[in-house]
C-alpha cells in the first residue's frame, strides 16, 4: 500500500508561513551556503502530490509563475474554487481524508502531503499520514500559519533519520503503530 508522507518545512516555533502567509523566510542560516539535498532525495519515492488550494495559488503565482514545478508528478489541488484545467493538475472537491484513502488502494509511488495546513490539520485527525520528512528552519516566527493544529490524540512517531545542513535540520519520523497487549 502507498504511503502518505508530509514533507515540510516549518519554523522552529512551528509555524509553515508568516502573518501575512510569507515563505520568504524559508532559508538556512547562511544564505550563499547549499541546503543539502532531502528535496531530490526525497521525491524519487513519490509520484502524486496533494496541496490546498493556497498552496497551489503561491506556487503558481508568486513561486514558480512561469512553470509547474510539479509537472512530473500528478498534483491533486483540494479546493472548492473552480481551477484552470492543466496537464497533471487535477482539482477536485474531493475531501483530503477520502482523496488520500482512494490513493493509497491504487498503485503507485508515495503520496506527497505538500500543505497546507488545513489539509494536514485534516489528514493528521484521520490517521492518514504515514511519514513525516519535517525541515526545521532556523528562525522564530511568533505567529503565522501553524502546522499542527489541536489534536484529539497523541501521536506516537519513530525516528528514522534526522541530519543537518546550513542550519537546517531535517527530521524524518513514521507513524509507529501502538504495542498489542499478549
Amino acid at each position: 500500500m502507498r504511503k502518505a508522507v508530509l514533507f515540510i518545512a516549518m519554523s522552529l516555533d512551528g509555524y509553515i508561513a508568516d502573518k501575512d502567509g510569507g515563505v520568504g523566510w524559508l532559508l538556512g542560516q547562511d544564505a550563499g551556503a547549499e541546503n543539502g539535498n532531502a528535496y531530490s532525495e526525497f521525491v524519487k519515492g513519490i509520484d502524486t502530490v496533494i496541496m490546498g488550494w493556497d498552496t497551489y495559488h503561491q506556487v503558481a503565482t508568486e513561486l514558480s509563475p512561469t512553470e509547474w514545478v510539479y509537472r512530473e508528478f500528478t498534483s491533486y489541488v483540494v479546493t472548492h474554487r473552480e481551477g484552470k484545467p492543466a496537464e497533471n493538475i487535477h482539482f477536485t472537491h474531493e475531501s483530503p481524508c477520502s482523496l488520500v484513502k482512494r490513493l493509497k488502494g491504487q498503485e503507485g509511488k508515495g503520496i506527497w502531503v505538500c500543505g497546507g495546513a488545513k489539509v494536514v490539520q485534516q489528514l493528521m485527525a484521520e490517521g492518514l499520514v504515514d511519514r513525516f520528512h519535517i525541515s526545521i528552519i532556523p528562525t522564530i516566527l511568533g505567529g503565522g500559519i501553524r502546522l499542527f493544529g489541536p489534536m484529539d490524540a497523541e501521536v506516537p512517531l519513530r525516528l528514522i533519520r534526522a541530519e543537518s545542513c546550513n542550519g537546517i535540520t531535517e527530521l524524518v519520523y513514521e507513524k509507529r503503530l501502538p504495542c498489542l497487549a499478549n
